[in-house]
């Protein structure tokens, strides 16, 4: 006597598990099957080739039309409200290419949103391989490579938008300022050798023009390609991914939809100014919002004054930050406490724990570091005053790391205990049965192994039930 209805089965095995499977090898073309370690890393890896394909040729559509100089003239053109204002020809050009050059503003923007993706598509990629245990042994190298090229990505999307010298770009260039000024020693040196004299200087931009276009896009190439490790010899037939006109089609309709950097509403550059608001990129976020976070330490050092708050705060985190994901692939076998698992690891994240919290600890933290960067706005939206949500920011900061990293460990050895004892008991079907002695005992589904990809997997009809409890509690297979 049946009195409960079934429920549903274990996510490691079943007919919409197959199905699914089989649904998501028809969407990843022929050339992504190809690597046997994790499809969804290859997809978002070429993602970011594809989309820094795409910004370098934006960027050298926009090449004859941009000059990068500061000298200053006397803007006349089609954006009426900044008429007879001086700015620097690099700002004028920016304008013209916005409002002028036919097209304009669709390449910029779109040159603008491939960066963005460029380096969005290397963290989902760097967490995909994270959180898969893919790092270790012969991946290694390739683990590298694409840790190097985030920060790579992230400068060369910081680079172009320090260019059109507007008030943001004038901004971050005062931050860099005060953060090369906290070095010890060599701090003044560094400033006037980047800035060729006293800042803001009038070579800053020709000089990030150079690394902008030449040298971070060769080395981020360079990288892309060994990463891809291309065939020598040109194949007979060359299929064409499907990946890169979707992702052409999403840059181009994001650039025509999505405004992205109107450097016409926020204005030029003025020295000691800056718009009320402001805020860097997402991905110099974590940055921005540690020198809101720390204090305003200041030793003394032998007469000399050492600004720890912007030095710890402004070199200290991005340094840890890369180090730590170079470095963690030799780190990984102490911290799981055991020589990683070849192959895959199981569908759900539950083993190794350890791994899984470090790596939810890191995002907690970047996460907060972001959400830290915007205290200003959170106060004035909220109406809360700017030092609470600062305190509030600085205890999260400390804590929210060390928290997520227990939870995270206790669900996922809640996921392993329940994964244990389905595999000895089986799953719960949710359907009671009336034994022999008048009690009632439940039926559960011996635990299978997954199914290969597409393949349906044994059933009931392949596999007799488990009775629990009682003398007809038995196991086996017809």
């Amino acid at each position: 006597m049946v009195v409960a209805g079934r429920r549903n089965p274990p996510r490691s095995g079943g007919p919409a598990a197959g199905r699914l499977a089989a649904g998501t090898r028809r969407l990843v073309p022929g050339a992504l099957r190809r690597d046997p370690q994790d499809r969804w890393a290859a997809v978002f890896g070429r993602i970011a080739g594809y989309s820094f394909a795409v910004a370098v040729v934006s960027g050298v559509l926009l090449l004859p039309f941009f000059r990068p100089s500061m000298a200053t003239v006397v803007y006349h053109g089609s954006y009426s409200k900044l008429d007879g204002v001086p700015v620097s020809q690099a700002y004028r050009s920016v304008l013209a290419i916005s409002f002028d050059v036919r097209g304009g503003l669709l390449i910029r923007q779109v040159h603008h949103w491939s960066a963005d993706l460029f380096v969005a598509a290397i963290c989902l990629r760097l967490l995909r391989v994270f959180f898969r245990g893919r790092f270790c042994g012969r991946a290694l190298p390739d683990w590298l490579i694409w840790v190097t090229l985030l920060p790579l990505g992230m400068l060369a999307t910081y680079t172009g938008t320090l260019l059109s010298d507007d008030g943001l770009s004038g901004g971050s260039l005062s931050v860099d300022t005060g953060v090369l000024l906290s070095v010890p020693v060599i701090g003044t040196h560094l400033v006037f050798a980047i800035f060729g004299g006293a800042p803001p200087g009038h070579q800053i931009i020709g000089r990030d023009y150079w690394v902008h276009i030449l040298v971070l896009p060769a080395l981020a190439g360079a990288l892309l390609l060994a990463s891809f490790r291309l065939p020598l010899r040109w194949p007979r037939r060359v299929r064409l991914d499907p990946l890169l006109p979707f992702t052409c089609a999403v840059l181009v309709l994001l650039g025509a939809i999505a405004q992205i950097n109107p450097v016409w509403l926020i204005g030029p550059y003025q020295p000691g100014s800056i718009s009320a608001g402001a805020a860097p990129d997402w991905y110099m976020g974590f940055l921005d919002g540690g020198l809101r976070l720390m204090p305003a330490w200041e030793l003394s050092l032998a007469g000399h004054p050492l600004a720890l708050g912007v030095l710890i705060a402004g070199l200290v985190p991005p340094g840890l930050f890369f180090t730590a994901l170079a470095l963690y692939a030799i780190a990984d076998r102490r911290i799981t406490g055991g020589r990683p698992p070849r192959g895959l690891l199981p569908p759900t994240p539950a083993d190794p724990a350890n791994r899984t919290a470090v790596g939810v600890a890191g995002v907690t933290l970047y996460g907060l570091l972001w959400a830290a960067a915007a205290n200003d706005q959170i106060a004035y939206h909220l109406q809360i005053p700017l030092y609470t949500v600062t305190w509030i920011f600085r205890v999260l900061v400390l804590a929210g790391p060390a928290l997520a990293f227990l939870f995270t460990r206790v669900i996922c050895h809640a996921l392993a205990d329940r994964r244990r004892d389905e595999e000895l008991h089986g799953w719960e079907t949710g359907r009671i049965v009336r034994n022999s002695q008048g009690g009632y005992d439940e039926i559960r589904e011996p635990a299978h192994r997954a199914a290969p990809p597409g393949a349906d997997p044994p059933g009931p009809a392949t596999a007799r039930p488990i009775v629990e409890g009682g003398p007809m509690s038995w196991t086996g297979r017809a």
